[in-house]
């Protein structure tokens, strides 16, 4: 297979994988608690991330940037996976992966508050379009006001999209090492939601069968660890632009995962606000590219808005 044909498909992989996750969530956390599944996820990516390193004895140890930066951005990453969780808990998966995709236009609103440097009006009108979409998407078979899952998934988005700035900025200014970095925020959120957890882990352990590891292990080796350590290693191998338009698709693997496998449907209405989501964030992130590389001085710093596990 030819090289730029491999890391396609690698992309491809990562997004498909990441558009599993809200409903493989969604079922863990009917038969779970929601903090049971959290930790869980954490605890078995932590377990494979120090397996890993220890396998890899030239790594080397932690440096003190990556042991800081990683606990930091251990903490915005939980809050996110904590918001998601719990929101795709109260609504459809499908609705949870195309709300969330609301973070490729909210990233670079948020990366520039403060900043002198603007974006172009039709920025405004392809996240104009999102928020419709959003509208029509939660409206059901008429319109209404978000349920709570919904609006947990958009608060989701807005960390979600505070996060990708914080790894954009954080990795600009320092040499940080993907596994490591992964590593120390899986020790973070295992420390963090463990004494939330605790009480009812013994209860939540002895009632989960096999489907429940199953969901278990699917979020924490291949939505976590393999999705991050896969993305790095494709994004490194092709153009940004490509990357992101594979990765892109995930709200589109997310949507096919609810209806296809979970049994979710969508009104008249609410497809055609997934479709205006849809075309809403690709054509905002394509016109936000174009912004950063008409000034690339000026803006060196700023991630590529892609979704991030």
């Amino acid at each position: 297979m030819p090289a730029t044909r491999r890391t396609d498909v690698v992309l491809l992989a990562v997004a498909i994988v990441w558009g599993s996750s809200y409903l493989t969530a969604k079922t863990a956390t009917a038969t779970t608690p929601v903090l049971i599944v959290l930790f869980l996820r954490y605890g078995i990516s932590a377990v494979a991330c120090v397996a890993v390193l220890a396998a890899l004895r030239r790594s080397g140890p932690l440096t003190r940037d990556e042991r800081v930066y990683g606990s930091l951005l251990g903490l915005t990453q939980a809050a996110v996976l904590a918001l998601e969780t719990y929101g795709v808990a109260h609504t459809s998966a499908a609705n949870a992966g195309l709300i969330i995709s609301l973070t490729l236009v909210l990233t670079p609103l948020i990366d520039r508050v403060g900043r002198p440097d603007g974006l172009p009006s039709s920025f405004f009108l392809a996240a104009g379009l999102c928020v419709a979409g959003v509208g029509l998407l939660v409206s059901g078979n008429g319109l209404r006001t978000p349920g709570t899952g919904d609006l947990l998934i958009l608060a989701a988005a807005v960390v979600r999209a505070g996060h990708v700035v914080l790894v954009g900025r954080v990795a600009a200014g320092h040499a940080l090492r993907p596994l490591h970095l992964t590593t120390v925020q899986s020790v973070v959120g295992t420390a963090l939601f463990l004494p939330l957890a605790a009480g009812g882990l013994p209860a939540a352990l002895a009632r989960a069968d096999a489907a429940t590891w199953v969901q278990l292990v699917h979020l924490a080796l291949f939505c976590s660890v393999f999705a991050f350590l896969a993305q790095t290693w494709a994004v490194q191998r092709t153009s940004a632009t490509r990357a992101s338009l594979l990765l892109g698709t995930e709200p589109v693997w997310a949507l096919v995962a609810g209806i296809g496998f979970g049994d979710e449907r969508l009104t008249v209405l609410s497809a055609l606000g997934a479709a205006l989501i849809v075309t809403g964030t690709y054509w905002g992130r394509a016109v936000e590219r174009g912004a950063r590389l008409a000034h690339p001085a000026d803006t060196g710093h700023r991630p590529e808005p892609a979704p991030t596990p």
